[in-house]
């Protein structure tokens, strides 16, 4: 947003009215689920909520030419982009300065959407675009088949909002030590911090490059029980600066060298957040699709489940959990059936949902309430080993 430009005001945001028949079980977490027009309910939100959600998640109206059930998704270009911008607007005020905020989106507003984002959240806040394979098996009605969607990430501020992590980095993985045309530098390796693969023996300075790899050790290294009983140099192109070998020493993790010539290897312990890749497949990350959440939706829902395209809680727990901790806020303003306020009470996240339709009625509020009790085993309640628990407030807004 240019500096120049005025925060967003609605000046009228209205009231939100506890329902309580509604509402569910423990209300200290201060979950809520909240039914009226999203505008107002944000712009109510910013005296109690500015600047404490952590992720918002969103999936609005794609713009699509369909009209569904739930949602008009066939606005005009303009009518589209000026619902759009003042809600973008409020969410941007609602996160906090590590917050991220994820836009799904399809072809026909996606270029907009950026434009858009870039404008209310800064250009220099953009993090990337996510591309979800939504489909196994495409639809050839149009020219192209098209397999994926877009999920377009910003930051509230980028400089203090960390990387996205999905998984972890597996144990006993190698990394060569040796980094072939980095500049010529001198390791030091302290005694005892080098596993070997050799019997004791005393081994003599020597030049050991080969191939395009450049390896001199400059000491002499006694090996006894696989281990160098002094501190020893080696000369080369090394992945790591001595900074890094010494603090990956100092931790205990492994340096292993299997025989001579000489070449270092970092074995991990394994366990270290990997940073998320940005295709979001079957094949990268067994990522679930559209015919997955059908088949979610249906059982949920039965033949309510009118929604066309609902997304898949596994998709949803890989967002939320990349950008967030236990605790920490969640908000969706198109909620929808109530899939990410279900993943954030099963992943331990506060939350508030926002939904217009009389679906925060019909389909919202009972599905949360059997996640709470503990009687929705789908999605990711197997993999969490989800057995219920928590609370949510029903509000409703009133102009």
């Amino acid at each position: 947003m240019p500096k120049s430009a005025p925060k967003y005001a609605f000046t009228n945001p209205g009231k939100l009215i506890p329902v309580p028949d509604l509402s569910h079980g423990k209300l200290l977490s201060g979950n809520l689920l909240i039914q009226g027009d999203n505008l107002p309910v944000l712009q109510r939100l910013q005296a109690t909520h500015g600047e404490k959600v952590q992720c918002i998640y969103i999936d609005p109206p794609y713009n699509t030419g369909h009209a569904f059930a739930h949602y008009d998704d066939a606005l005009s270009h303009q009518a589209w982009l000026e619902m759009m911008r003042p809600r973008l607007t409020a969410m941007q005020q609602l996160l906090q300065p590590s917050g991220i905020i994820y836009c799904s989106i399809g072809d026909a507003e996606m270029a907009y959407l950026k434009i858009l984002l870039d404008e209310i959240f800064g250009r220099r806040n953009y993090v990337g675009t996510l591309i979800w394979e939504k489909k196994k098996k495409p639809s050839f009605l149009a020219h192209l088949g098209t397999v994926t969607e877009y999920i377009l990430v910003y930051a509230k501020d980028k400089t203090a909002a960390a990387p996205l992590y999905h998984g972890a980095t597996t144990a006993g993985k190698k990394y060569p030590i040796n980094n072939a045309g980095n500049g010529v530098r001198i390791l030091k390796f302290p005694a005892g911090s080098v596993e070997f693969g050799l019997t004791d023996q005393l081994i003599t300075p020597r030049d050991m490059s080969g191939g395009r790899i450049i390896t001199r050790l400059l000491d002499p290294v006694e090996i006894r029980g696989g281990r160098n009983l002094k501190a020893f140099r080696l000369e080369g192109e090394w992945r790591y600066a001595q900074k890094k070998l010494s603090a990956l020493v100092a931790v205990g993790e492994r340096i292993h060298i299997s025989k001579v010539p000489f070449r270092p290897n970092h074995i991990r312990k394994g366990g270290e957040p990997k940073k998320m890749k940005n295709l979001l497949s079957t094949a990268h990350y067994g990522m679930a699709t559209y015919e997955d959440a059908a088949i979610e939706s249906r059982a949920l829902f039965g033949e309510l489940a009118a929604f066309a395209y609902p997304k898949p809680e596994q998709l949803i727990h890989t967002l939320i959990n990349a950008v967030t901790q236990p605790g920490d806020w969640v908000l969706d303003a198109f909620l929808g059936s109530g899939t990410t306020a279900a993943v954030a009470q099963k992943s331990g996240r506060r939350w508030i949902g926002i939904e217009a339709g009389e679906h925060a009625v019909s389909l919202c509020a009972p599905r949360l309430r059997k996640v709470c009790q503990g009687k929705d085993a789908l999605g990711i309640s197997p993999a969490l080993n989800w057995q219920g628990g928590g609370g949510f407030s029903f509000l409703r807004h009133k102009a």
